[in-house]
């Protein structure tokens, strides 16, 4: 018998520590957080050999069952990666990131969070932060795809504003919406693997990208500079009057002014929005 605590509680986090160690099943078992609940001298004492495998053996079927398990939830998450990288490399990068992230939760769908953070901080996967890019604009996508249903604010809604209290307005984004500020040009990437076409290599040029859910699908809509700062003051709670007026008094041409609000009219078009905010007591 083991000593101290009870034995199904020590050979459940003996099994958790074995299950998601990264390395080979001989390292899992002899492991410092391993070998603090069950000895490996100890092993064969809790798991029993079979006709064809040892001890070791049947644990390492459910630790290789465990990586396989974590890398089809990743793949889901992120498959424009790991059409950028091959199957190969993939692997191995998801071994890497399980390493250091493994599993903590009942369900997987939050497994893949820390990945654009991961790349960015390992040089040897960073590819000068494309990789950290690319998984940015992933995640992003996987957010908005599991993110609360919210109300769509319409035309109509905005027509019915009093005139006296739309300088003070503020509209309130849906929750399904991110909005990414990045370094590289990935869309294109996200483009080639829909249509089953090799990556493009890949290309250091500011972009800016609105992802969205609309309609049950997951949309993306790609932005000027311009177009993104408007649009994340707008988010960020900025009233409309002050907004659209700064981004319009940077302008030097009516063209340029109407520019603005046909941005403006899209994004309600799209559906970005949930309310409008008059700050008028109900």
């Amino acid at each position: 018998m083991l000593p101290e605590q009870p034995q199904l509680e020590r050979l459940q986090r003996w099994m958790q520590e074995v299950v998601v160690h990264p390395g080979s099943i001989d390292q899992a078992v002899t492991s410092p957080g391993a070998e603090r609940e069950i000895p490996s001298r100890q092993l064969g004492e809790v798991i029993l050999p079979s006709h064809s495998l040892t001890a070791s053996e049947r644990v390492g079927v459910y630790q290789g069952m465990y990586l396989m398990r974590m890398e089809e939830a990743l793949a889901t998450d992120y498959p424009v990666i790991k059409h950028f990288l091959g199957d190969e490399d993939f692997d191995e990068l998801i071994q890497d990131y399980v390493g250091r992230y493994p599993s903590r939760s009942y369900t997987l769908n939050r497994l893949g969070d820390h990945l654009p953070q991961f790349l960015a901080d390992r040089p040897d996967w960073s590819r000068d932060g494309f990789l950290a890019d690319l998984a940015r604009l992933e995640l992003a996508m996987t957010e908005v795809f599991d993110e609360e249903e919210t109300p769509v604010l319409s035309g109509e809604d905005l027509e019915s504003v009093p005139a006296e209290t739309w300088e003070e307005a503020c509209l309130r984004p849906i929750a399904a919406l991110r909005l990414l500020e990045l370094d590289h040009a990935v869309v294109p990437h996200l483009t080639a693997f829909h249509r089953q076409r090799p990556c493009p290599n890949p290309m250091k040029r500011p972009s800016w990208v609105a992802v969205y859910r609309r309609d049950y699908s997951v949309l993306r809509l790609e932005l000027s500079a311009p177009e993104y700062a408007l649009l994340s003051v707008l988010v960020d709670g900025t009233p409309l009057g002050e907004a659209l007026a700064d981004a319009v008094a940077a302008k030097d041409s009516a063209r340029k002014q109407a520019r603005v609000y046909r941005w403006f009219r899209n994004w309600i078009r799209e559906g970005l929005f949930s309310t409008i905010d008059t700050g008028s007591a109900t």
